[in-house]
């Protein structure tokens, strides 16, 4: 490396299986290397050949996507392609509704999409699972290619279909996004058909941002394309991103992945949310200087403000219906009341609040028989496989170890809760600290240690997120002085940490104030987890340590 190293990063880097010089080097580099072969995906060429006989014979191509923040990327990122080697005119996109039609493809989509005189269905982020929907598309003369990386169950699509979880799959990475399997596709038509490798870099911003909204691990792979991608985006090249960026008060050039995570993601995701995720589509494919920008931005700002309200009335509904003392081991809450678009969201957040997997069941069609499930789950309990136990009570599931989704008629609920319960049970005496909240700590590092030279450092080991947390270190034997409440509730802390006589660290607490009132009055010697924050204030660095737990000694 160029620059000395604190050796506490190295020791980080080390714990997190990153220990030779290559893998640190490559780790580091703001230029990484790691990617593989796009030909690795089971057939990939295949499909790449039929998309491109397809385009010879001038048939008309929609792009099938879905309504979230990784479909709305996957569907611009295909149409931004696919719009080099082909009349625009004769390329078209479908995004599903969330409430009227739900994930995937269905009947009626193929019906209506084949009497607009398409060709071709390519999806993106959806259709393994699409057994019948594809089956129906050929026979309406359609061809089809699916692109997805969601998990296949024995109702795996029978077509082309470009999965890296599918069974017997050479592809060494099984974490790439639904952006991330359709950029792939992309490099196999950027290469059969001479394009400029330009091409692929101009969409990178979408795979990073789909890769981050979908939770993806930050490893491997998807490290260097978000990486790159996160360039692209602080280039504020893509007209529509931009604009969104700054209506949301952001800042071009400043943009990291937390930025995309909790403020660019919920932004895209609130069209599908509340309405139509087709906008969010046309913003990200907007030309510079379309007249469309500014409208489109402003009205996903007022959705991203109804999202939040929405989400507000859910959580506090579905909370009113749990016991808080004595909580189910899973939280399945039927909720007239909730609205559908932001279901997922307010199960994160009960999830989280009681630290259980849970689902929100909401009335889906005509007459209020079926319901629509959402589920969101806890470290050691995969979601998809205990909900895979029961699928014969469900008339559509799928989805991930952290999130399901899944549709059923309202008779089954009684049934699904008592085999859930059943099935909790039994992980509980298997791990009886299941549902004891984990706060992993990378290292124990005194307050001396935490220097704003070794945070920004800390930089170094970025993009964090899944797979690639924020460090969180631990500092034992602390007294915290000079408390200050902030917040409409007084839910926040700020407060000086020290160790004995030592100099102090400026730290604060966000949420739980509350519940560390007696440790604050009484000042006595604490342990406390957290992790390094470098906040810029008026052009100048300060360091601060924020915290996660205080743990009385």
């Amino acid at each position: 490396m160029k620059t000395a190293l604190n050796p506490n990063i190295l020791k980080l880097l080390n714990n997190r299986g990153v220990e030779t010089e290559e893998e640190i080097e490559e780790f580091l580099s703001c230029k990484p290397q790691r990617t593989y072969d796009p030909s690795l995906l089971d057939q990939i060429e295949a499909g790449v050949d039929l998309i491109l006989s397809e385009i010879d014979r001038g048939s008309r191509i929609c792009i099938y996507g879905d309504y979230d923040a990784d479909g709305i990327t996957s569907t611009s990122l295909m149409l931004n392609i696919l719009g080099h080697i082909m009349p625009k005119e004769r390329l078209s996109y479908y995004i599903p509704s969330r409430f009227g039609e739900g994930y995937g493809l269905n009947m009626e989509a193929v019906r209506h999409i084949a009497d607009s005189g398409a060709g071709m269905i390519i999806t993106v982020d959806c259709g393994s699972v699409s057994k019948e929907e594809v089956l129906y598309a050929e026979e309406l003369g359609m061809k089809v290619v699916v692109t997805d990386h969601h998990n296949i169950t024995d109702r795996m699509a029978d077509c082309i279909l470009i999965n890296p979880k599918k069974p017997g799959s050479p592809y060494p990475f099984t974490g790439l996004s639904g952006c991330g399997v359709a950029f792939k596709t992309a490099q196999v038509i950027q290469k059969k058909m001479g394009l400029p490798r330009s091409v692929l870099t101009e969409v990178l911003d979408l795979v990073a941002i789909g890769t981050i909204g979908d939770i993806m691990p930050l490893v491997d792979e998807n490290r260097t394309m978000v990486k790159y991608g996160l360039k692209i985006i602080n280039s504020g090249r893509r007209p529509g991103l931009r604009k969104l960026i700054e209506g949301a008060g952001l800042k071009v050039g400043t943009i990291n992945s937390e930025n995309v995570g909790f403020v660019i993601v919920p932004h895209l995701n609130a069209s599908g949310r509340i309405e139509d995720a087709s906008q969010a589509v046309k913003l990200l494919t907007a030309e510079e200087g379309d007249p469309c920008i500014d409208e489109i931005v402003s009205d996903l700002l007022e959705k991203n403000k109804e999202r939040k309200r929405l989400q507000s009335e859910a959580y506090k509904s579905c909370i009113s219906a749990i016991d808080g003392q004595n909580p189910d081991d899973f939280l399945l809450i039927e909720s007239g009341d909730a609205h559908e678009g932001i279901a997922g969201i307010a199960c994160g957040k009960i999830k989280d609040t009681y630290y259980r997997p849970a689902a929100i069941l909401t009335p889906t069609g005509a007459d209020g028989e079926m319901l629509k499930g959402t589920g969101r789950s806890i470290e050691g309990v995969n979601l998809y496989e205990l909900l895979k136990k029961h699928d014969a009570l469900f008339e559509k599931f799928g989805g991930h170890g952290g999130a399901c989704g899944f549709t059923m008629k309202k008779e089954n609920v009684d049934a699904l809760r008592r085999g859930l319960l059943d099935d909790m049970a039994e992980l509980v005496s298997e791990n009886p600290e299941l549902f004891v909240r984990k706060y992993p700590v990378d290292m124990d590092l005194d307050i001396e240690e935490m220097t704003l030279d070794f945070a920004e450092q800390l930089e170094l080991l970025a993009p964090f997120g899944n797979g690639n947390p924020k460090p969180m270190f631990k500092a034992k034997d602390i007294l915290i002085s000079d408390v200050r409440l902030m917040g409409s509730d007084n839910q926040h802390a700020r407060f000086m940490a020290r160790s004995r006589h030592k100099k102090p660290i400026q730290c604060v607490l966000f949420s739980r104030a509350a519940e560390y009132e007696e440790i604050f009055r009484t000042g006595e010697p604490v342990d406390i987890i957290g992790h390094l924050d470098c906040q810029v204030w008026q052009g100048m660095k300060r360091l601060q340590f924020v915290v996660e737990k205080i743990y009385k000694k």
